[in-house]
């Protein structure tokens, strides 16, 4: 009787898995941006060279999961030398860190389709947690019958956490550049077609 009713467990346990769809991230859809205090201004950047993958099954929380990679090189602030210093030493160092990366660790569900998604950040070499604001914006069909899924992220890091410490001293006392950094990211994905590898 005992074992019976661990098969069925099992085999529950595994249907719930077996909901979750996996959305390859549509880098055409989606964007992965940030914003920096400057002097008294704000600089909005963002980076063009991203990939991965998220699981998603609205009655399943516990599978939920994502995973991204992102080229700091591929940093875009509007301004060419701009971004040169930003790939430099001094910052992202992309000749010593060609690659950042993002791994989910779990998902907290709240009311009215938002939520806290918990990972862990790889940037400058450095591995730390962070926590995003998810407003998820659910699961449709596009007019060419693809399944597609999307959601919108936010949170703020504190770049010095991450090894990422340049600055100057303005003669008012205050700093160049703030150490807090805001993200936001819009993400929209599609779900892999059967047999599809997988891309981790």
């Amino acid at each position: 009787m005992h074992k019976l009713l661990f098969a069925v467990g099992a085999l529950a346990v595994l249907s719930t898995a077996a909901r979750a769809v996996e959305f390859e991230i549509d880098p055409a859809h989606s964007q992965v941006g940030f914003k920096i205090k400057h002097v008294t201004g704000k600089v909005l950047g963002r980076f063009t060279g991203f990939s991965g993958s998220f699981a998603y099954d609205k009655k399943d929380v516990k599978s939920w999961k994502a995973e991204a990679k992102i080229d700091p090189a591929s940093v875009n602030t509007d301004n060419e030398k701009r971004d040169g210093h930003l790939k430099s030493p001094d910052f992202f160092d992309v000749a010593k860190f060609p690659e950042m990366s993002f791994r989910s660790t779990k998902v907290d569900v709240a009311k009215n389709g938002r939520a806290k998604l918990y990972g862990d950040l790889t940037m400058h070499g450095v591995t730390k947690p962070v926590v995003l604001d998810l407003e998820i914006g659910g699961v449709d069909k596009d007019p060419w019958g693809n399944e597609t899924a999307g959601f919108s992220a936010v949170g703020a890091i504190r770049r010095k956490d991450w090894g990422i410490v340049w600055n100057k001293t303005l003669d008012s006392g205050g700093f160049l550049i703030g150490e807090t950094v805001d993200v936001a990211l819009e993400i929209s994905g599609n779900a892999k077609k059967a047999g599809a590898p997988s891309g981790k």
